[in-house]
C-alpha cells in the first residue's frame, strides 16, 4: 500500500477494479464489538466527570488484510484493558472499499469512525476535505522525535499534522529460492537480467519467472522509478510521467509480458499473485511486507525443508532501482464525539510497545526509530531487508490529488498490456490527464 496505494479504486481497486490487498473480494466489512455493550462512535467526549478518566466509545476502522487483522484486533483489546471505561468498537473494513466508505460517511455526517487506519496517500486527501482532526498539541502525537522522518512526512498537510505513523513499507522482490536454484539462475538485479533468466526458469522448472501486477498502478511505480522517472515534481509543479522514463516504464511492462517472462491479470492481481507465488507457479513477485505471512502460508514455503525458501531482494531496475514509500497512519475523524479517547487510542496504537508487537507477530516495519534497536526487531530477517529498502524508497507526492494520479496510470497500463496503445501513447495520455487534474502544473 497498502500499502501502499491509494484506495480510490475498487482493490482499490492499494483501489473500482483492482484486487483487494490481502482481502478476498467477497470480504465484507465486519463489525466486531470488543465488549458486549460497545455501540456506535458517540458517547461522552472521552472524559468522565469524576477524575477525568477516559470513557465512552471509540470506533476503530482497521484496513489491514486477512493475515493481519486478528493481530490488530488483539492490540485494540489491549487499549481497552488499560482504559476499562472506554469501549472499543473494532470494525474490519476491506482496503478496496475503505477510502470511498470513509468519504461517504464523513461527507454525509453519519457513520464515520472515530479512528481509522489510513493509507499514507489518503491523509492529504482527507485533510484537504476537512475530514480529519489536526493532531498537533494533542495526546495523539507522542515522542514525535522518535518517528522516522519519512514516515512523519506523510502525516503533514498545509503545515499541520493529521495522523500518527503506524507502519512503513515499500516493495521488494519476493522469490522462491528453490526454483531459482533448480533453474541455475541468480536473483535478477535488472529487467534485462530477469528476461534472460525467464527462459531457463521455464525450461528447468516449468514456472513462469514473474507475476506482474498489471491491475494496480501502485505496482507500476518501481518500473517508473527504475528508469529514473517520477509522476510529478510537486515542488516545482511539473508533470514528469510523460518524459522518456515514463515511456520506458510502459515499454518494460509490455516487454516482460510479451516475452512471457511475466504473467499478469487485468483484475484480482492481489489474490492471483499471492496464489501463484504460494503454489510455485511463478518464481518471483513484487510485493511488500504486508504479504510476508500470507506468502509463508503457501505449500512451497512451509513444512519440512521449506521454512527458509522465501527470499526477498530489491526490485529489479533499469537505469536505477527504486520502490515507492508506502505505509499506514492513524487518523482521527474531525467529527468524532469522543476526541480525547480517540487521541489516547492513537497514542497507544502508534506506541513503541505496540509497534514492537506488530513487528514480532507480522514482520511489518515500525515507524519509530527506537523499535529498531529491540533485538527481536533488529534480528527479524524481513526487517533486515526492508529497513534499508525503506530508507532508500522514493517518497510519493503528499498532495491532496495524490490518489487521483493513479487512475490514469491504470487505464494506460491496461491499454499497453492489451496492445491498444503504444508506450509512447500511454505516457502522453497519462501526462495529459495529469495536467487536467493539476491545473497549475506544467
Amino acid at each position: 500500500m497498502r500499502r501502499g496505494i491509494p484506495g480510490i479504486f475498487g482493490r482499490r481497486g492499494r483501489n473500482g477494479t483492482y484486487g483487494i490487498r490481502g482481502v478476498t473480494a467477497a470480504a465484507l466489512a465486519a463489525g466486531l464489538a470488543l465488549t458486549a455493550t460497545a455501540c456506535g462512535g458517540g458517547g461522552s467526549d472521552g472524559e468522565a466527570a469524576a477524575g477525568g478518566e477516559l470513557s465512552g466509545t471509540v470506533t476503530f476502522w482497521d484496513t489491514s488484510n486477512d493475515a493481519e487483522k486478528a493481530t490488530y484486533r488483539k492490540l485494540a483489546e489491549g487499549f481497552q484493558k488499560e482504559h476499562p471505561k472506554v469501549q472499543v468498537k473494532y470494525v474490519s473494513v476491506p482496503f478496496g472499499n475503505a477510502n470511498a466508505k470513509f468519504k461517504n460517511a464523513a461527507g454525509g455526517g453519519s457513520g464515520a469512525p472515530d479512528v481509522m487506519r489510513t493509507e499514507v496517500a489518503w491523509v492529504a486527501d482527507f485533510a484537504n476535505l476537512g475530514y480529519l482532526a489536526p493532531l498537533d498539541g494533542t495526546p495523539a502525537l507522542d515522542k514525535t522525535e522518535d518517528y522516522l522522518p519519512q514516515a512523519l512526512g506523510s502525516t503533514k498537510f498545509n503545515g499541520k499534522t493529521y495522523a500518527a505513523p503506524q507502519v512503513i513499507d515499500t516493495l521488494g522482490l519476493f522469490y522462491n529460492k528453490k526454483l531459482l536454484k533448480d533453474a541455475g539462475v541468480t536473483v535478477p538485479k535488472t529487467f534485462p537480467e530477469l528476461t534472460a533468466a525467464a527462459k531457463q526458469i521455464k525450461e528447468k522448472t516449468g514456472a513462469t519467472a514473474l507475476y506482474l501486477r498489471g491491475d494496480d498502478p501502485y505496482w507500476f511505480l518501481p518500473y517508473l522509478y527504475g528508469q529514473g522517472g517520477n509522476m510529478v515534481d510537486a515542488r516545482d509543479k511539473i508533470v514528469l510521467i510523460d518524459d522518456d522514463a515514463g515511456v520506458k516504464a510502459f515499454k518494460t511492462i509490455k516487454d516482460l509480458v510479451d516475452s512471457k517472462a511475466a504473467v499478469t491479470d487485468a483484475t484480482d492481481g492481489q489474490e492471483n499473485q499471492l496464489k501463484a507465488l504460494k503454489d510455485g507457479s511463478v518464481a518471483m513477485a513484487v510485493d511488500g511486507p504486508w504479504d510476508i505471512e500470507g506468502a509463508r502460508a503457501g505449500k512451497v514455503f512451509k513444512g519440512p525443508g521449506n521454512k527458509d525458501n522465501l527470499g526477498v531482494a530489491p526490485v529489479p531496475g533499469g537505469s536505477a532501482q527504486g520502490s515507492p514509500q508506502g505505509g499506514w497512519n492513524l487518523s482521527v475523524y474531525a467529527g468524532s464525539k469522543n476526541l480525547q479517547a480517540s487521541y489516547a487510542f492513537v497514542k497507544y496504537m502508534s506506541s513503541a510497545q505496540v509497534q514492537q508487537q506488530t513487528t514480532e507477530q507480522l514482520s511489518l516495519l515500525p515507524t519509530r526509530k527506537s523499535v529498531y534497536d529491540v533485538p527481536a526487531v533488529k534480528n527479524n530477517e524481513m526487517v533486515k531487508f526492508f529497513k534499508p529498502a525503506v530508507d532508500s524508497a522514493v517518497q510519493r507526492p503528499w498532495i491532496a490529488e495524490g490518489n487521483s494520479l493513479f487512475e490514469p496510470i491504470k487505464v494506460q497500463m491496461n491499454k499497453v498490456l492489451t496492445g491498444s496503445a503504444t508506450p509512447e501513447q500511454a505516457a502522453k495520455a497519462t501526462g495529459d490527464a495529469y495536467r487536467k487534474l493539476l491545473k497549475d502544473y506544467k
